[in-house]
């Protein structure tokens, strides 16, 4: 799955996303986990199938949404005989009470599919939520962009990377199967002097024998930076420079602008909310955050049901 998700729209990126299947078989997973072989039995104890409903999806908290996009999938899933109208698009900034969606049909479809509505919808506007708030904190005119990483839960990757790029983050590679990032652990037997001629070697492996978006380096140090920079223009697409102080990743963007200006510099590694908007002064390209997607806290989201 290549084709620079970085540069895509939401919508964009919405659909690349769930041609893969990922999505479809995720939400396969939700409602066997919830229904199982025998359905929801509370409902069949209390309701009669005839029995119809309406219900509204509301934001209890303000925050930035995302995750309606995902309604298409789960409604024929879990409530097959009902319909749904969308109030807001993912990627809004909403206010505390506001309608997110309304969903009309028999009342024993609308609460067989609440909790996985509400489990995405709340976990997936928490980090685009998140993410709008590291977003915001980049410095005017600066020329960093904020990244999300592979560090998501197991099975929602795809999602919580749409999630990010709904809170105006962008997307890394998705997974070890689209973009080569060759780090610390594939070269910890390689010299530095011995460096650039092992990532040109694997370089040109890499892009004679897969589709892949980008190839890119780690360097935990200014030393092996030098020898990446030595590398001819093009061999590699971006460097990582990981656990870097400000005054190293400064020196860093200043010798790549004399030797290789297309070079993008990516920082990494114990990014926070308060050393965002230093590191994104230094003149580096890409800042890479782990915390979008493993420290986000969930927006509050719930359903109203009434009986029609």
């Amino acid at each position: 799955m290549t084709g620079n998700p970085d540069a895509a729209t939401p919508a964009a990126l919405w659909e690349r996303l769930a041609s893969g299947g990922l999505i479809h078989r995720l939400i396969d997973l939700a409602h066997d986990e919830d229904l199982g072989a025998g359905g929801d039995v509370t409902s069949a104890a209390c309701l009669s199938p005839a029995t119809p409903g309406r219900a509204r999806i509301i934001a209890r908290a303000p925050g930035v949404i995302s995750g309606l996009a995902a309604l298409p999938i789960i409604m024929p899933r879990f409530a097959p005989g009902s319909t749904f109208t969308v109030h807001c698009q993912d990627g809004t900034n909403v206010r505390a009470r506001t309608d997110l969606a309304t969903l009309t049909g028999p009342l024993t479809e609308l609460l067989a599919a609440e909790r996985t509505i509400l489990n995405l919808l709340g976990r997936l506007s928490g980090v685009a939520t998140l993410t709008a708030t590291h977003v915001a904190a980049l410095p005017p005119g600066c020329r960093a962009r904020v990244y999300d990483t592979r560090k998501t839960t197991p099975g929602l990757r795809v999602l919580e990377k749409y999630a990010v790029r709904c809170g105006g983050g962008l997307s890394h590679r998705l997974g070890l199967h689209d973009a080569v990032l060759i780090k610390d652990n594939h070269i910890a037997s390689v010299p530095c002097a011995q460096l650039a001629r092992f990532v040109a070697d694997a370089a040109a492996r890499a892009r004679a024998n897969s589709r892949i978006d980008f190839v890119q380096v780690e360097a935990d140090t200014l030393d092996q930076f030098e020898s990446l920079l030595s590398l001819p223009r093009g061999t590699i697409d971006i460097v990582l420079l990981d656990n870097m102080t400000t005054h190293q990743l400064r020196h860093a963007c200043t010798r790549r602008d004399q030797v290789n200006p297309g070079l993008e510099l990516e920082a990494s590694g114990g990014v926070t909310l308060s050393t965002l908007p230093a590191i994104a002064s230094t003149g580096v390209d890409r800042i890479s955050i782990g915390a979008l997607t493993h420290h986000a806290v969930s927006l509050d989201v719930a359903m109203d049901v009434d009986a029609a």
